[in-house]
């Protein structure tokens, strides 16, 4: 299977915004690029049942069409936690609806970008976290750190569950969502020092995010490395990807 999977330090630090970003990079280096959320809550009704905004703004992103049922297989319309919103609807969340679609998906594109719901430990039954989807589609974790107060913590504690877990951490990518922030570059030297992982990206905190635009912030040089130092984390990165390179030039807020 060839993609990644974004996750967050939280909910609303980032994710959809960022992966779009990655979707638009992909896409300029001649990538079939396709997006996922398995698992959404907030939906709005509509005349083929709930549908999130944000699995909306994936499906339009994507390099082909799409059904809908695959991009975004559970989706709930209280923008509760997903266990509660799945147990109110009678519905109980399982891996084997989100592997068959990530399967169904992974066929008509190069590359899926699969976004998660809230942030890397949350709840989706009993027995399921956000965390086991990664690990049944064995994809390769990009952490979304929202850069606010007390997000050091919070992607530190997230980065050691993702490893924990068994997962490949890629790479996170800081992402500017409060304009006041005080101290922002010195909170990303200090994830720089600490989260043993490359920096893919520092984008700034804008009114109006637009996937191109914010694709320019992120480095893909870990895509373009002669040595192949990140083959681990990238295996299924084709070379015909690997040209052209965007430049950052985020600092955080």
């Amino acid at each position: 299977m060839r993609g990644v999977f974004v996750t967050g330090t939280d909910t609303n630090c980032g994710k959809t915004e960022i992966s779009l970003a990655l979707m638009a990079a992909w896409q300029t280096r001649g990538a079939r690029v396709l997006g996922m959320k398995p698992v959404a809550c907030g939906c709005d009704p509509s005349p083929q049942g709930p549908r999130n905004a944000d699995a909306l703004r994936l499906l339009a992103q994507g390099s082909a069409a799409a059904p809908y049922d695959l991009v975004n297989p559970y989706a709930f319309s209280p923008p509760i936690a997903p266990h509660i919103a799945a147990a109110r609807a009678g519905v109980e969340i399982t891996l084997d609806p989100i592997v068959g679609a990530y399967r169904a998906l992974s066929a008509g594109c190069d590359l899926l970008v699969v976004e998660g719901v809230g942030g890397w430990r949350v709840p989706l039954s009993s027995t399921l976290s956000v965390n086991d989807i990664p690990t049944a589609l064995d994809l390769p974790v990009i952490l979304v750190v929202g850069l606010k107060l007390g997000c050091l913590n919070h992607a530190l504690l997230t980065a050691e569950s993702i490893r924990a877990q068994g997962r490949p951490l890629a790479g996170w990518i800081a992402n500017g969502i409060d304009p006041e922030l005080q101290a922002g570059d010195e909170n990303i030297a200090t994830l720089a020092a600490l989260l043993d992982a490359p920096c893919l990206g520092v984008i700034p905190w804008l009114e109006r995010p637009v996937p191109e635009a914010l694709a320019g912030f992120l480095h893909f040089e870990f895509l373009e490395r002669p040595d192949g130092a990140n083959d681990a984390a990238w295996p299924w990165i084709p070379a015909s990807w690997r040209k052209g390179r965007t430049h950052s030039v985020g600092t955080g807020q």
